[in-house]
């Protein structure tokens, strides 16, 4: 990052001269330094696992969960600043119930995806807000079947067969590279998010 200093870092909505968002890199940079979350999609479900983090002997084990309920059916793990993905995880509730509440049926996690995406990004747009500093593993088994999506600091969504975020991702990803996700039960699975 050659422009730091020069005034390109300090608005999410300021491009440096060679087309960077530093405030959105930064968020990255928060992503990577935090605990390990993982998401495996395979043939009859989703494992997420996070990294158990314990950073004093005084923090009550279940205190700082990075692991949540979205809906019935939907799920979300996430890496970075707790509070970010606390705040994330209770938005992606309001889209699923708002979802729930207009239509009459369960949310599709395709529509949840795409709802939290557009608000992460929207954090990417203006000054007066700062991007949120995590990225998030959502996963799901509805009718069309298990699926699983990471939304990014930038509001960028992708799905995955497996995935990883946080500080010890390249290493996971490499471990996931080497899974057949589609012969893995979910006991399986949950031994391989484990291991990794």
């Amino acid at each position: 990052m050659t422009s730091i200093g020069t005034g390109y870092d300090l608005s999410a909505s300021t491009y440096s001269p060679d087309g960077r968002i530093f405030q959105v890199e930064y968020a990255n940079k928060a992503v990577e330094n935090s605990g390990t979350a993982i998401g495996l999609r395979v043939k009859n479900g989703i494992v997420l696992a996070v990294e158990k983090l314990v950073h004093s002997k005084l923090l009550i084990p279940e205190a700082n969960r990075r692991i949540y309920t979205v809906d019935k059916h939907i799920g979300i793990a996430s890496a970075g600043y707790l509070a970010d993905g606390r705040h994330l995880a209770n938005r992606a509730r309001d889209e699923a119930s708002s979802y729930r509440e207009n239509y009459r049926s369960p949310p599709t996690l395709q529509y949840v995806v795409d709802r939290v995406g557009l608000y992460v990004q929207a954090y990417t747009l203006y000054s007066s807000v700062r991007p949120f500093g995590c990225s998030t593993i959502l996963g799901a088994v509805d009718k069309n079947g298990p699926a699983l999506f990471v939304v990014e600091p930038s509001g960028v969504s992708y799905g995955y067969r497996g995935a990883a975020v946080g500080k010890g991702r390249q290493l996971a990803k490499t471990e996931l590279e080497k899974l057949k996700f589609d012969e893995l039960s979910m006991k399986e699975a949950v031994m391989e998010a484990a291991r990794m």
